[in-house]
């Protein structure tokens, strides 16, 4: 049998959620499980390949109990938890208020377990956007459920006409990790597109950057397992706009974490 030891990499993309299907697409009364494309590219782009990890619904035909989410975390390399819906205050202790969006329990909790798993498993684990969040959630950590409502900010950060092409300056702290991906930068600029951010910062976790108005927008796991969260969406940073920093950067160091992992 010949070796796999050259494969590419195999990493693991949660998806998003559609309840509520529009006529047009069909699908009446289902649930759809998506990828907007720009994340797979840029890992495609970059040489690995992805696939998608469905959740897992009580109501649905297979049954939490027959997946088992050590199997997920053995055949992939890493995982990436994309933006979506807010997190359900809940799950870290808070009741909800009246500034909460929609969000998905079930997704919330299948992708809080897979995340951990990945954690103590060692292998890396890159959240963009609701997927930072859920990396401080996950950590013990907790969020302001709305930036301005809580008094975090005085500025928006998402607006929603002009969604991807919103932009705010970024601070990075000096000589951190963050700043060495960028040639010891200490400065940038990134879209952004959320109302919620981190309030309490989770146990093991470490501020990379944050924006001009002192909200946190990069976090890292301080351990050796690389965890790295992002408050923007770094893969709707194509080169268009020269302001905005690089995306490449940061998926080059998680995909050589997960080839690093492996071969480990």
């Amino acid at each position: 049998m010949a070796s796999n030891d050259n494969r590419k990499l195999m990493i693991g993309l949660s998806p998003r959620l559609l309840r509520q299907v529009p006529s047009e697409l069909g699908f009446r009364g289902k649930t759809l499980q998506y990828l907007e494309q720009s994340v797979a590219h840029w890992v495609m782009a970059l040489g690995a390949l992805v696939v998608m990890v469905p959740t897992v619904e009580r109501e649905s035909l297979i049954r939490r109990a027959y997946i088992d989410i050590a199997d997920y975390v053995a055949a992939l390399d890493g995982l990436i938890l994309q933006g979506g819906a807010d997190i359900d205050p809940r799950a870290y202790g808070e009741v909800p208020s009246n500034t909460i969006g929609p969000v998905d329990v079930m997704r919330d909790r299948f992708e809080l377990d897979l995340l951990r798993a990945f954690m103590a498993a060692g292998k890396p684990v890159f959240g963009i956007c609701r997927g930072m969040q859920l990396i401080n959630v996950a950590c013990g950590g907790n969020l302001h459920q709305d930036l301005r409502a809580d008094g975090a900010t005085e500025y928006d950060h998402v607006d929603g006409d002009s969604y991807d092409q919103f932009v705010h300056p970024l601070a990075l702290e000096p000589d951190s990790w963050l700043s060495q991906r960028y040639g010891g930068a200490t400065a940038g600029v990134v879209n952004s597109i959320h109302h919620q951010g981190v309030e309490r910062l989770g146990d093991g976790l470490v501020v990379e950057a944050r924006a001009h108005d002192g909200v946190i927008e990069a976090i890292r796991g301080a351990g050796e397992t690389f965890v790295l969260g992002v408050q923007w969406h770094p893969e709707f940073h194509d080169g268009s706009d020269e302001r905005l920093l690089p995306a490449d950067p940061l998926m080059q160091a998680f995909l050589d974490a997960a080839q690093v992992r492996r071969e480990r």
